[in-house]
């Protein structure tokens, strides 16, 4: 009869750090991280979800002459916003995975 009690328990402690974690995921998506490339020539912005929600890009970040450097300058941007969101996520999700292997 304990062992059934120990379970139970187990289970309702497991739902209730499931329903936070969704909250937190929640959370997280309502968030905005933006990126950006050396001297903010181009800025991304995403949500906690990782979906691209804005780009802007500097008018002199544009040189017909060098479109690879405003390709660099978008790439930089979109990393370095990715990276905040995934410093963001470790931060909140984090003690929910840890020792997990995830």
């Amino acid at each position: 009869m304990m062992r059934g009690m120990n379970m139970q328990q187990m289970m309702k402690q497991a739902q209730k750090m499931q329903k936070k974690m969704m909250e937190e995921q929640q959370d997280l998506a309502a968030q905005s991280f933006t990126g950006v490339a050396p001297d903010e020539m181009v800025k991304a912005t995403f949500s906690g979800d990782k979906k691209l929600v804005d780009l802007q890009i500097k008018p002199e970040a544009v040189d017909p002459d060098d479109v690879d450097m405003l390709s660099d300058l978008v790439v930089a941007a979109i990393n370095d916003g990715l990276a905040k969101v995934d410093e963001a996520t470790q931060a909140k999700l984090g003690k929910y995975t840890k020792g997990l292997g995830l």
